[in-house]
């Protein structure tokens, strides 16, 4: 394939006080013009990766007095699901990094938020992660005076383009994860190139293997200020939220897809009595309720992005109850916004008709990528999580996925 440069025209000249949404939505257009040759190559986002970092976009999160952005939670799901209406894996590799370069804030000392948070704005660093709390093959031991990290890790996200890499290893003696930050160009890491799958086939989610390799002793996060606090708990909420507008990112491209298609493309039913597919009352009907829904779920995620943000500004005065409320919102959000994708992306081709399902037109990466992603924790457990709040008052216990 042709260079980053050559095939996406640069956002690096434009100023950062220019609006965010703006240059996410220039972004998007970029990726779009390729987004289907590049799904069907599949490999290495490298060439997202190096648009992500042009565009000015990866300090987002980063407080301004360390010369981020200091963007809102808000901003950040927004710009998500405006990436991922055209490309949804380069939407989850953003979404990711969003998340992970502010880690260190959530569960590290104040010295390593500050340094990280520092180096991720000065040089527009692209995050990724090794973390997979499922998978804990990978151990950290004492080298006498060090560590080493050694085994391996699944679903490593965009690891390979990434430029520091948060981990989690098992640590005899300690019954948590050891959460550290490497390098990507660490010594002894390898991709294994292992991720050829039905969707998001351009975020390079395949696993990594560390053979000894080096983590130094300040590489290790925390331990965070109060350990009583519910905030160093925020990652899995963060990640409820980005993934509920990746798919709505999705739905949002697939049925504006249909829509231009009925409208240019679609011929009307042989015993119908109008003349343009676009002026068929079932079709429309259909259009109607699946508008009105995904406006639903769009309107519930953004209900639970502000809680989140209410939250996240409380900091670590934040307690586990306050916690437990917006978990709950963030799950009702994801569960709905799953629901309204996964229907958008399969009745997209009853509005369109068989013409519609031609490999040229590549619409069925709307519903691949969007069903590969729903995969990544069962739908039913957080219906579990909300009935048991809602009956019993239970919030969900913290993890990387509540």
């Amino acid at each position: 394939m042709t260079s980053t440069l050559e095939r996406y025209p640069t956002l690096a000249g434009q100023s950062w006080s220019q609006d965010v949404v703006e240059i996410a939505t220039n972004l998007a257009q970029h990726l779009s013009q390729t987004v289907q040759e590049r799904d069907a190559i599949a490999g290495i986002p490298d060439q997202e990766a190096q648009c992500l970092r042009e565009s000015g976009l990866l300090p987002l999160m980063v407080p301004k007095v360390y010369g981020g952005l200091g963007g809102s939670w808000l901003e950040a799901i927004n710009i998500v699901k405006i990436l991922a209406q055209t490309d949804s894996s380069a939407a989850q590799l953003y979404g990711y990094h969003l998340l992970l370069s502010v880690v260190p804030h959530l569960i590290g000392t104040a010295e390593q938020a500050a340094r990280y948070y520092g180096e991720t704005a000065q040089q527009h660093l692209l995050w990724a992660n090794a973390i997979n709390t499922r998978d804990m093959r990978l151990t950290l031991e004492s080298d006498g005076n060090g560590f080493r990290a050694s085994g391996i890790k699944t679903f490593c996200t965009g690891a390979v383009v990434a430029d520091r890499i948060l981990c989690a290893a098992t640590q005899i003696g300690n019954p948590l994860p050891a959460m550290f930050v490497i390098p990507s160009n660490r010594s002894g890491l390898t991709y294994n190139h292992d991720w050829d799958v039905l969707g998001q086939r351009r975020t390079a989610s395949g696993s990594f293997t560390f053979e000894a390799v080096r983590v130094e002793p300040a590489e290790i996060l925390g331990p965070p200020p109060n350990l009583e606090s519910a905030f160093p708990t925020g990652l899995g909420i963060g990640g409820i939220l980005v993934q509920s507008a990746i798919f709505l990112g999705i739905a949002e491209g697939a049925l504006a897809t249909a829509q231009q298609y009925t409208q240019t493309q679609a011929r009307p039913w042989e015993t119908a009595t109008v003349e343009k597919a676009a002026d068929d009352p079932y079709s429309l009907r259909r259009y109607g309720e699946l508008w009105a829904q995904l406006q639903g779920a769009i309107s519930l995620t953004q209900q639970a992005t502000a809680q989140f943000q209410q939250a996240w500004n409380k900091g670590q005065a934040l307690t586990h109850e306050e916690r437990g409320t917006v978990a709950i919102a963030a799950a009702a959000a994801k569960t709905l916004s799953i629901q309204i994708g996964l229907t958008i992306t399969n009745q997209m081709f009853d509005l369109m008709g068989a013409r519609s399902v031609t490999s040229q037109n590549g619409y069925d990466r709307y519903w691949r990528n969007l069903r590969t992603l729903t995969l990544h924790d069962p739908v039913d457990y957080k219906l579990f999580d909300i009935g048991n709040w809602f009956v019993n008052g239970t919030a969900p216990v913290p993890s990387s996925y509540t």
